[in-house]
């Protein structure tokens, strides 16, 4: 199987000059977790969820909040984003889209064409779920060997 058969395709770009405050709003109203960031149409970086947390305050939203934790909200995407995004084409293989997440220690891989075009984005979630719908359904677990 390739990675054109799980990928997704809709994908979400932002550019690098886009707020912290739009990255946390599209989050908020989206469900996926990771934000492609574009420069000219060319792919530079790859925002996720954690990274979104991390540069977050946690005192936002909160009675302790202070002006300087909504003015991080002011920061810029690639001040957050991951720089040098490892990608992949939709012509490789689900095992080499494995071994490239497992090997960099990341969780989505953009996918791009020969030429940078980006086609789509496909997560380490996205490869445990077709493993799942092609991998046969085991016997139900008997809970009596189930330790508690």
């Amino acid at each position: 199987m390739t990675v054109d058969s799980i990928m997704s395709r809709e994908v979400f770009k932002i550019s690098m000059d886009d707020t912290i405050a739009t990255v946390r709003e599209i989050f908020k109203h989206f469900k996926f977790h990771h934000l492609l960031v574009v420069e000219k149409r060319k792919l530079v970086g790859v925002i996720s969820d954690r990274d979104l947390l991390k540069a977050l305050s946690p005192f936002l939203d909160t009675l302790s909040e202070k002006p300087r934790d909504l003015a991080l909200l002011n920061r810029k995407a690639h001040q957050i984003m991951s720089l040098r995004p490892v990608t992949v084409t939709k012509d490789a293989t689900i095992e080499q889209a494995m071994k490239l997440l497992v090997e960099k220690d990341i969780s989505c891989l953009p996918v791009v064409s020969t030429n940078g075009v980006i086609e789509g984005i496909v997560s380490w979630k996205d490869i445990l779920r077709s493993f799942c719908e092609t991998t046969p359904a085991e016997q139900p677990l008997d809970t009596a060997h189930v330790v508690k």
